[in-house]
């Protein structure tokens, strides 16, 4: 029997499964930025090793916070290559804005099957993220549904190692059996959650690549707000 809920956040709660990289690439069409698509998702892959590398972020910035100084080092990297003029610098705070309004709208719908949830399993949010997730959490009004927050930058474990699902499970005080999992990575949450025991729940989007884009699992939903009626099949 299901007793307790595991939540990822970033793509799960706060863009309904899509990639992150999809959504800032949709604030560079919004913004007719002159650059292809490969060019995007190498600067993207830059940007998120500089993240890793160096503490840019600091736990007090909310989610535009950061997504200005991930969008202002991507720009950065397409000035350096010659792909982009200076000029296209300032558009970072408006491509940021852009985004962050479209991840607040998509948390607020998220919140309403939270509310439901929380009235009948203890939750817990396992993520990897910048060392600033409770700030977040707490601008975006999501901060009161979990009664633990595993992150990545705090606990020095990172997805796809089982050990930080492991940590969520010890939060609940459950065994893995006793859970599941709620991501939107097959690879970084479908797969790790799994090899411990728990039960999971693919939130499925357009990924990164193709190849995760054609993987089946038995438990799949395509839209946050089906959650609810997925975990009745999975209990």
């Amino acid at each position: 029997m299901i007793k307790g809920l595991i939540f990822d956040y970033g793509g799960t709660i706060d863009s309904d499964g899509v990639h992150w990289s999809e959504i800032l690439w949709e604030s560079y069409l919004q913004y007719s930025i002159p650059v292809s698509k490969s060019q995007f998702r190498n600067v993207y892959v830059l940007a998120e090793r500089e993240l890793a590398k160096h503490p840019y972020i600091r736990p007090e910035y909310n989610f535009y916070d950061l997504l200005e100084i991930k969008i202002d080092l991507e720009l950065g990297y397409l000035i350096e290559q010659g792909v982009l003029d200076l000029v296209y610098k300032k558009y970072a705070t408006e491509m940021a804005r852009f985004c962050y309004d479209k991840a607040r709208k998509t948390v607020n719908k998220a919140c309403k099957i939270l509310d439901s949830l929380n009235e009948c399993y203890p939750m817990v949010l396992v993520s990897n993220f910048y060392g600033n997730i409770q700030t977040v959490l707490t601008d975006f009004g999501l901060n009161k549904y979990f009664s633990h927050v595993v992150e990545s930058a705090i606990v020095g474990v990172r997805k796809p190692d089982p050990r930080i699902f492991q940590l969520g499970v010890e939060a609940l005080g459950l065994k893995p059996q006793e859970t599941v999992v709620i991501g939107d990575s097959y690879k970084k949450d479908i797969v790790p959650a799994s090899s411990l025991g728990c039960q999971t729940i693919w939130l499925k989007g357009k990924g990164w690549t193709d190849e995760e884009d054609v993987i089946k699992h038995e438990h799949i939903i395509y839209s946050f707000g089906d959650l609810k009626n997925i975990l009745l099949k999975v209990v």
